[in-house]
Protein backbone atom coordinates (compact mmCIF):
# COMPACT_ATOMS: atom_id res chain seq x y z
CA UNK A 1 0.00 0.00 0.00
CA UNK A 2 1.07 3.59 -0.62
CA UNK A 3 3.03 4.51 2.55
CA UNK A 4 1.66 8.06 2.40
CA UNK A 5 -1.88 6.72 2.82
CA UNK A 6 -0.78 4.73 5.85
CA UNK A 7 0.82 7.86 7.33
CA UNK A 8 -2.48 9.71 6.84
CA UNK A 9 -4.46 7.16 8.80
CA UNK A 10 -5.57 4.48 6.36
CA UNK A 11 -6.10 1.12 8.04
CA UNK A 12 -5.13 -1.20 5.19
CA UNK A 13 -7.87 -3.52 4.02
CA UNK A 14 -6.97 -7.06 3.17
CA UNK A 15 -7.71 -9.00 0.02
CA UNK A 16 -8.00 -12.75 -0.01
CA UNK A 17 -5.51 -14.79 -2.01
CA UNK A 18 -8.34 -15.60 -4.41
CA UNK A 19 -9.20 -11.93 -4.95
CA UNK A 20 -5.57 -11.06 -5.67
CA UNK A 21 -5.32 -13.96 -8.10
CA UNK A 22 -8.54 -12.89 -9.83
CA UNK A 23 -7.25 -9.34 -10.28
CA UNK A 24 -3.96 -10.64 -11.66
CA UNK A 25 -5.30 -13.33 -13.96
CA UNK A 26 -8.85 -12.32 -14.87
CA UNK A 27 -8.64 -8.57 -14.37
CA UNK A 28 -11.54 -8.27 -11.92
CA UNK A 29 -12.90 -9.39 -8.57
CA UNK A 30 -15.94 -8.88 -6.34
CA UNK A 31 -15.69 -7.49 -2.81
CA UNK A 32 -18.79 -8.75 -0.98
CA UNK A 33 -20.79 -6.90 1.68
CA UNK A 34 -18.87 -3.62 1.51
CA UNK A 35 -21.99 -1.46 1.85
CA UNK A 36 -23.95 -2.12 5.05
CA UNK A 37 -27.78 -1.95 4.81
CA UNK A 38 -28.11 1.47 6.41
CA UNK A 39 -25.51 3.07 4.16
CA UNK A 40 -27.00 1.30 1.16
CA UNK A 41 -30.36 2.90 1.84
CA UNK A 42 -28.80 6.36 2.16
CA UNK A 43 -26.84 5.93 -1.08
CA UNK A 44 -29.96 4.87 -2.97
CA UNK A 45 -31.88 7.82 -1.58
CA UNK A 46 -29.09 10.24 -2.48
CA UNK A 47 -28.78 8.82 -6.01
CA UNK A 48 -32.47 9.36 -6.72
CA UNK A 49 -32.66 12.75 -5.02
CA UNK A 50 -29.68 14.15 -6.93
CA UNK A 51 -31.02 12.88 -10.23
CA UNK A 52 -34.46 14.36 -9.57
CA UNK A 53 -32.97 17.70 -8.47
CA UNK A 54 -30.61 18.05 -11.44
CA UNK A 55 -33.07 16.90 -14.08
CA UNK A 56 -31.80 17.48 -17.60
CA UNK A 57 -28.42 18.60 -16.27
CA UNK A 58 -27.71 15.34 -14.42
CA UNK A 59 -24.33 13.91 -15.39
CA UNK A 60 -23.33 16.82 -17.61
CA UNK A 61 -20.00 17.35 -15.80
CA UNK A 62 -18.71 14.13 -17.40
CA UNK A 63 -21.16 12.57 -19.87
CA UNK A 64 -24.86 12.12 -20.52
CA UNK A 65 -26.33 9.08 -22.29
CA UNK A 66 -29.75 8.49 -23.80
CA UNK A 67 -31.89 6.29 -21.58
CA UNK A 68 -29.40 6.29 -18.70
CA UNK A 69 -29.73 8.14 -15.42
CA UNK A 70 -26.25 9.57 -15.11
CA UNK A 71 -24.68 11.44 -12.20
CA UNK A 72 -21.24 13.04 -11.94
CA UNK A 73 -18.95 14.81 -9.47
CA UNK A 74 -20.48 12.95 -6.53
CA UNK A 75 -17.55 13.89 -4.29
CA UNK A 76 -19.24 17.29 -4.01
CA UNK A 77 -22.84 16.13 -3.68
CA UNK A 78 -23.13 14.87 -0.15
CA UNK A 79 -21.16 13.41 2.73
CA UNK A 80 -22.89 10.06 2.11
CA UNK A 81 -20.27 9.53 -0.62
CA UNK A 82 -17.24 10.40 1.54
CA UNK A 83 -16.38 6.83 2.51
CA UNK A 84 -16.66 5.50 -1.05
CA UNK A 85 -13.25 6.69 -2.22
CA UNK A 86 -11.35 5.82 0.97
CA UNK A 87 -12.78 2.31 1.52
CA UNK A 88 -9.80 0.22 2.76
CA UNK A 89 -10.42 -2.99 0.79
CA UNK A 90 -11.02 -1.01 -2.38
CA UNK A 91 -7.81 0.99 -1.96
CA UNK A 92 -5.92 -2.26 -1.33
CA UNK A 93 -7.25 -3.63 -4.61
CA UNK A 94 -6.30 -0.47 -6.50
CA UNK A 95 -2.77 -0.58 -5.11
CA UNK A 96 -2.48 -4.28 -5.98
CA UNK A 97 -3.20 -3.50 -9.64
CA UNK A 98 -1.32 -0.22 -10.09
CA UNK A 99 1.64 -0.85 -7.75
CA UNK A 100 2.35 2.88 -7.40
CA UNK A 101 0.75 5.99 -5.89
CA UNK A 102 -2.67 6.85 -7.27
CA UNK A 103 -5.55 9.27 -6.77
CA UNK A 104 -9.26 9.41 -7.41
CA UNK A 105 -10.22 9.71 -11.07
CA UNK A 106 -13.94 10.40 -10.47
CA UNK A 107 -17.10 9.23 -8.69
CA UNK A 108 -20.10 9.02 -11.01
CA UNK A 109 -23.50 7.30 -11.12
CA UNK A 110 -25.04 5.09 -13.80
CA UNK A 111 -28.53 3.57 -14.07
CA UNK A 112 -29.78 2.37 -17.49
CA UNK A 113 -33.54 2.31 -17.96
CA UNK A 114 -35.44 -0.53 -19.60
CA UNK A 115 -34.39 -0.97 -23.23
CA UNK A 116 -31.22 1.09 -22.80
CA UNK A 117 -27.65 0.74 -21.59
CA UNK A 118 -25.88 -1.36 -24.22
CA UNK A 119 -22.35 -0.02 -24.75
CA UNK A 120 -19.43 -0.85 -26.99
CA UNK A 121 -16.76 -3.03 -25.43
CA UNK A 122 -14.01 -0.66 -24.35
CA UNK A 123 -11.16 -0.13 -21.92
CA UNK A 124 -11.06 2.76 -19.46
CA UNK A 125 -7.40 3.36 -20.25
CA UNK A 126 -7.12 4.77 -23.76
CA UNK A 127 -3.35 5.07 -23.94
CA UNK A 128 -0.77 2.58 -25.13
CA UNK A 129 -1.26 -0.93 -23.80
CA UNK A 130 1.72 -2.44 -22.01
CA UNK A 131 0.54 -5.57 -20.18
CA UNK A 132 1.87 -5.52 -16.65
CA UNK A 133 1.90 -1.70 -16.42
CA UNK A 134 -1.55 -0.40 -15.59
CA UNK A 135 -2.97 3.09 -15.14
CA UNK A 136 -6.65 2.95 -14.16
CA UNK A 137 -8.76 0.85 -11.79
CA UNK A 138 -12.53 1.18 -11.73
CA UNK A 139 -15.02 0.01 -9.14
CA UNK A 140 -18.74 -0.58 -9.32
CA UNK A 141 -20.67 0.08 -6.12
CA UNK A 142 -23.80 -2.01 -6.58
CA UNK A 143 -26.78 -0.20 -5.10
CA UNK A 144 -29.12 -2.81 -6.60
CA UNK A 145 -28.70 -6.49 -7.38
CA UNK A 146 -26.75 -6.85 -10.60
CA UNK A 147 -28.20 -9.49 -12.93
CA UNK A 148 -27.80 -10.41 -16.61
CA UNK A 149 -31.32 -9.06 -17.19
CA UNK A 150 -30.95 -5.56 -15.76
CA UNK A 151 -27.82 -4.45 -17.60
CA UNK A 152 -24.98 -5.91 -15.55
CA UNK A 153 -21.48 -5.08 -16.76
CA UNK A 154 -19.88 -7.62 -19.07
CA UNK A 155 -16.12 -8.10 -19.02
CA UNK A 156 -13.69 -10.21 -21.03
CA UNK A 157 -11.43 -12.12 -18.62
CA UNK A 158 -7.70 -11.82 -19.23
CA UNK A 159 -8.17 -8.98 -21.75
CA UNK A 160 -6.01 -6.70 -19.58
CA UNK A 161 -3.09 -9.00 -20.46
CA UNK A 162 -3.41 -8.34 -24.21
CA UNK A 163 -1.30 -5.76 -26.04
CA UNK A 164 -3.88 -5.50 -28.84
CA UNK A 165 -6.81 -3.11 -28.58
CA UNK A 166 -10.40 -4.29 -28.57
CA UNK A 167 -10.98 -2.42 -31.86
CA UNK A 168 -8.48 -4.72 -33.61
CA UNK A 169 -9.64 -7.99 -32.05
CA UNK A 170 -13.41 -7.49 -31.85
CA UNK A 171 -14.48 -4.87 -34.43
CA UNK A 172 -18.23 -5.13 -33.72
CA UNK A 173 -17.91 -3.92 -30.17
CA UNK A 174 -21.63 -4.03 -29.39
CA UNK A 175 -21.79 -7.71 -30.27
CA UNK A 176 -21.23 -10.36 -27.60
CA UNK A 177 -17.65 -11.54 -27.15
CA UNK A 178 -17.17 -15.30 -27.00
CA UNK A 179 -15.36 -15.08 -23.66
CA UNK A 180 -17.35 -12.37 -21.90
CA UNK A 181 -18.83 -12.89 -18.45
CA UNK A 182 -21.29 -10.82 -16.44
CA UNK A 183 -20.27 -9.16 -13.18
CA UNK A 184 -23.29 -10.16 -11.12
CA UNK A 185 -23.61 -9.83 -7.36
CA UNK A 186 -26.08 -8.76 -4.67
CA UNK A 187 -26.64 -5.13 -3.76
CA UNK A 188 -23.98 -3.98 -1.29
CA UNK A 189 -21.14 -5.62 -3.24
CA UNK A 190 -18.34 -3.76 -5.00
CA UNK A 191 -16.89 -5.02 -8.26
CA UNK A 192 -13.29 -3.96 -8.97
CA UNK A 193 -11.66 -4.26 -12.37
CA UNK A 194 -8.46 -3.32 -14.16
CA UNK A 195 -9.14 -0.35 -16.42
CA UNK A 196 -7.25 -2.06 -19.25
CA UNK A 197 -9.80 -4.91 -19.33
CA UNK A 198 -12.45 -4.85 -22.03
CA UNK A 199 -15.90 -4.28 -20.57
CA UNK A 200 -19.22 -2.52 -21.05
CA UNK A 201 -22.66 -2.00 -19.64
CA UNK A 202 -25.33 -4.24 -21.23
CA UNK A 203 -28.97 -3.78 -22.15
CA UNK A 204 -31.44 -3.49 -19.27
CA UNK A 205 -34.07 -5.92 -20.53
CA UNK A 206 -36.08 -6.33 -17.33
CA UNK A 207 -36.44 -2.68 -16.32
CA UNK A 208 -35.34 -3.50 -12.78
CA UNK A 209 -33.23 -0.76 -11.16
CA UNK A 210 -29.51 -1.06 -11.78
CA UNK A 211 -28.01 1.86 -9.86
CA UNK A 212 -24.21 1.87 -9.69
CA UNK A 213 -21.60 4.24 -8.40
CA UNK A 214 -18.39 4.18 -10.44
CA UNK A 215 -15.44 5.13 -8.25
CA UNK A 216 -12.41 5.13 -10.51
CA UNK A 217 -8.76 5.67 -9.61
CA UNK A 218 -5.78 6.64 -11.76
CA UNK A 219 -2.03 6.56 -11.32
CA UNK A 220 -0.91 9.78 -9.69
CA UNK A 221 1.10 11.01 -12.69
CA UNK A 222 -2.04 11.32 -14.87
CA UNK A 223 -4.85 13.88 -14.99
CA UNK A 224 -8.18 13.16 -13.29
CA UNK A 225 -11.44 12.75 -15.19
CA UNK A 226 -12.97 15.18 -12.68
CA UNK A 227 -10.34 17.71 -11.64
CA UNK A 228 -11.02 17.76 -7.92
CA UNK A 229 -9.05 20.97 -7.30
CA UNK A 230 -11.15 22.79 -9.87
CA UNK A 231 -14.50 21.38 -8.70
CA UNK A 232 -14.00 21.25 -4.93
CA UNK A 233 -16.83 23.06 -3.14
CA UNK A 234 -16.25 24.91 0.17
CA UNK A 235 -18.63 22.63 2.07
CA UNK A 236 -16.73 19.57 0.79
CA UNK A 237 -13.37 21.12 1.59
CA UNK A 238 -14.46 21.80 5.16
CA UNK A 239 -15.14 18.14 5.99
CA UNK A 240 -12.22 16.39 4.27
CA UNK A 241 -9.78 14.32 6.32
CA UNK A 242 -6.05 14.41 5.49
CA UNK A 243 -6.42 10.97 3.87
CA UNK A 244 -9.34 12.15 1.73
CA UNK A 245 -7.35 15.21 0.63
CA UNK A 246 -4.53 13.00 -0.51
CA UNK A 247 -6.80 10.60 -2.39
CA UNK A 248 -8.57 13.51 -4.07
CA UNK A 249 -5.24 15.28 -4.73
CA UNK A 250 -6.43 18.54 -3.21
Amino acid sequence: MDPRMIELGLEPGTLTDEQRQQLDEQGFTILPEVIDPGWLGRLRQAFDAIYDAEGADAGKEVAQMEGVRRLADLVNKGDVFDDVYVQPRLLAAVWHVLQRPFKLHSVNGHDPLQGYGQQDLHADWGGARDPGVYHVVNSMWMLDDMTPDNGATRIVPDSHLLAASVHDVHPDRQAPHADEVYLTAPAGSVGVFNGSAWHSCTLNRSGAPRRLLHAAFIAREHAQQTDQRQHLRPETDARLSPLARYVLDV
